[in-house]
């Protein structure tokens, strides 16, 4: 509509009262601003098909919000305080199509009134207005398409910095780089502070273990330093929706050398050390589903009435399932935390739907109405 934005005041800057055990990180932020309904409750969650020796609770992040929903809200807190705090005026990011952290990020910088650019891996040059990248489009993105093998740290990182400077020469205006997922030494402390929160829910006398889905390494090194800096024995799980073992391991290592829990030589805190990532979660690959894990999805819904995505949380949910049943001995207890970390617009994209109207008006209980005639007792259609 060509109007300019402007940064919307509405949005102030809040001190932020770090927890005493964090004084020893080298990065502690020093504002935050409020995106998320924090405080998400806890709630027993009997899935269908567990073990019944165990127990597992769902701490429900994807009641952050409503388009904001998810776990990138948390981390969104402290990067958009710093983005503000540096005086940019809009946001450059990247991630896949079905990006929770991409969508999150757009959405929260234009109620901050703040432009978005948007680097997506894409299967091709056409953008299917789906899930997520609908609300994107919706937000009047700006949107950079990417080949599925265009590597981040040699070649897309390097476009988003020149892009960076191309807006600061040609509108004398400062741009935000959000990494990868929101992960690094400034949004780690999304999930830092979540596990204090969670501490005041009583998750250190509740629970054995925490299960998480894992995008971009942000969220599970966040629980697994406050889980290390406490003290905490729980045992933290990551569930890789992407890459493997070693990816997650590497950027989590980073963010610890960022926060000086270890130097450049490796020697310190080691991620390895502090949290479990599993990535046989990522099955025949990211945002790509199994027959198995897409019936897990709908019989999760059917069951208990919380949505899991296909892309992070129903790929989690699927293999928790699988785990506690063939692997009891993977986690350290049976009392199971698992994080939920929204991603419900995915469930918009196409592969649920589809699965679900192939099952026929029968399975699917659509009924014609005109077919319950008979059944009506002659005093009610006399009535009406």
């Amino acid at each position: 509509m060509g109007h300019v934005l402007e940064p919307n005041n509405d949005y102030p800057l809040l001190p932020y009262d770090a927890p005493e055990w964090t004084s020893r990180l080298a990065v502690i932020p020093k504002y935050r601003v409020q995106l998320g309904s924090l405080g998400t409750p806890i709630q027993r969650w009997r899935l269908p098909g567990m073990p019944e020796d165990f127990q597992v609770h769902i701490k429900r992040d994807d009641m952050t919000g409503s388009v904001l929903s998810g776990n990138k809200v948390r981390k969104l807190e402290f990067l958009m305080a710093d983005c503000l705090d540096q005086g940019c005026e809009s946001i450059i990011t990247c991630g896949g199509v079905f990006s929770n952290s991409c969508r999150a990020g757009a959405i929260a910088a234009r109620q901050m009134g703040l432009d978005s650019h948007l680097f997506l891996w894409s299967e091709s040059t056409d953008l299917p207005f789906t899930g997520n990248a609908l609300l994107d489009r919706l937000v009047g993105c700006n949107f950079y398409l990417m080949p599925l093998d265009c590597p981040l740290e040699t070649q897309v990182y390097p476009r988003m910095k020149l892009l960076q400077d191309h807006i600061q020469k040609t509108t004398n205006k400062k741009a935000y780089r959000l990494p990868f997922g929101g992960s690094n030494e400034v949004g780690v402390w999304g999930y830092i502070e979540c596990f204090r929160e969670l501490m005041g829910q009583g998750l250190l006398d509740r629970f054995t273990d925490i299960v998480i889905a894992a995008g971009s390494s942000g969220s599970v090194t966040g629980l697994a330093i406050a889980n290390y800096l406490t003290g905490s024995k729980l045992k933290i799980h990551g569930f890789a929706a992407c890459k493997d073992q070693m990816f997650f391991y590497d950027l989590g290592d980073k963010t610890l050398q960022s926060l000086g829990l270890q130097d450049a030589d490796g020697a310190g805190v080691k991620a390895v050390d502090i949290m479990h990532i599993r990535d046989e979660v990522v099955g025949i690959g990211y945002a790509v589903n199994t027959s198995e894990e897409l019936e897990c999805i709908e019989q999760v819904a059917m069951n208990t009435g919380i949505l899991v995505d296909p892309v992070y949380s129903g790929k989690a949910t699927y293999h928790l399932l699988k785990l506690m049943n063939e692997k009891p001995g993977t986690f350290k207890g049976k009392q199971i935390l698992f994080i939920h970390t929204g991603g419900v617009f995915d469930l918009f994209s196409g592969a649920v739907g589809s699965r679900l109207t192939k099952k026929g008006h029968k399975e699917n209980k659509v009924y014609d109405w005109m077919d319950l005639s008979d059944k009506v007792p002659d005093k009610v259609s006399a009535a009406s």
